[in-house]
């Protein structure tokens, strides 16, 4: 298939762009590098330094000899560069990651939840029309977020929920959204315009609601030194489980928000992958607009600090759990029980956080200790306020 990656630079979209050329696809990576300019505007720099994308492409082409295309521009600022790819490429499938995917980012002030709104929504619609004037008939995987639901006191089903009136009256309609962040808000946006693109102009579309992903790499990424992608930890653009571990090598407390028992769905990097390959491989139909929820395991915060710390003493590291108080506005404890059939019913076949954080994440985040900056682990904004907060 042709494959276009939007997003290409980040870290789902390189790897996924390595993962489908690997398998002998013909691939376009698109990006206009805004993520590296949102990370200095933080102080969240990886990890581990993430060579450019040309070069990175570079690396690929001549390690594997497969060859991955670039193309560098603004999917929400320049509908014209949108519109001419795709109607050069003429994509088979398009995995749509070019967002701007941070809550804390989208809750510091006016400006970056307008920011946030603007690029991740307007860029969702370029896409469409683009679709709609050059293939109408490719299949559009779209990267949506749990986050989108929110935690209601029901079972969470994918993307729809069968409703009925006092009369009787029954319908299948979307299911209910309580998103927790502009950015979050965003995405609900997506999956609302998508939806509506799919039913006036038969338009076929994946919304792929993802869990908190984790892992460092990839079989690609592993191929050569300077195939990796990027890994946070920071507060802005990290998740809490990178955070903890980044935490727990550097010997410094595990910073639990509040009581810790906000539950969340998990998935390994590699499994992202898969469900990506899955969605590619088996497409919605015209005028579907399917939801699969993409995770594989739920824990709360204080589970995954739990898990980190006993991790953490097989390599001899005695990590201390601190609770702080939470600065985001979120229930402490709920119900979650979200439904993930879809994509274990299409093949997919799960990895444990418990078989990854030693080897894979403890290990090779030790590697690179020196490197940790303790400065930007803790919260920097407060949503509140709806600001950041000053250090």
């Amino acid at each position: 298939m042709r494959i276009l990656i939007l997003g290409g630079d980040g870290y789902l979209g390189w790897p996924t762009a390595m993962y489908f050329s690997q398998l002998g696809h013909d691939v376009l990576v698109v990006d206009n590098l805004a993520k590296r300019q949102w990370e200095a505007e933080v102080d969240g720099a990886p990890l581990e330094p993430v060579p450019t994308l040309r070069h990175r492409v570079r690396v690929w082409n001549d390690v594997t000899g497969n060859e991955i295309g670039v193309a560098i521009g603004d999917i929400a600022e320049n509908p014209r560069f949108v519109y001419r790819v795709f109607g050069e490429f003429q994509p088979d499938a398009t995995v749509h990651y070019a967002e701007q995917p941070s809550a804390p980012y989208s809750m510091a002030g006016r400006e970056r939840a307008v920011y946030t709104q603007r690029n991740n929504v307007a860029g969702t619609l370029n896409v469409l029309h683009a679709m709609k004037r050059h293939v109408p008939e490719s299949h559009l995987i779209k990267l949506g977020t749990m986050g989108e639901y929110g935690t209601p006191a029901i079972d969470i089903e994918e993307g729809w929920i069968e409703v009925a009136d006092a009369g009787g009256r029954r319908d299948r309609l979307p299911f209910p959204k309580m998103p927790g962040s502009f950015y979050h808000l965003s995405k609900v946006h997506d999956s609302h315009n998508i939806h509506f693109a799919c039913r006036i102009w038969g338009l076929g579309a994946t919304d792929l609601n993802q869990g908190v992903v984790y892992g460092i790499a990839t079989d690609e990424t592993e191929l050569h030194s300077e195939l990796l992608t990027s890994f946070h930890y920071d507060a802005v653009f990290g998740t809490a489980l990178n955070r903890f571990c980044a935490q727990a090598v550097a010997g410094v407390p595990l910073t639990v928000y509040g009581a810790g028992g906000q539950k969340r769905g998990f998935l390994n990097i590699r499994d992202t992958l898969e469900c990506v390959r899955l969605a590619a491989e088996n497409p919605a139909e015209q005028g579907e607009f399917r939801v699969f929820n993409q995770f594989t395991e739920v824990f709360s915060v204080l589970e995954l600090a739990e898990l980190v710390r006993d991790a953490a003493a097989h390599l001899g590291i005695e990590a201390q759990i601190d609770h702080i108080d939470n600065p985001r506005v979120e229930a402490e404890e709920h119900y979650y029980n979200p439904k993930n059939d879809t994509l274990l019913a299409l093949g997919l076949e799960p990895r444990l956080l418990s078989d990854e954080l030693v080897e894979t994440m403890l290990r090779r985040i030790a590697d690179s200790v020196d490197r940790i900056d303790r400065a930007t682990i803790l919260p920097q904004v407060q949503w509140r306020i709806g600001s950041a907060v000053r250090r």
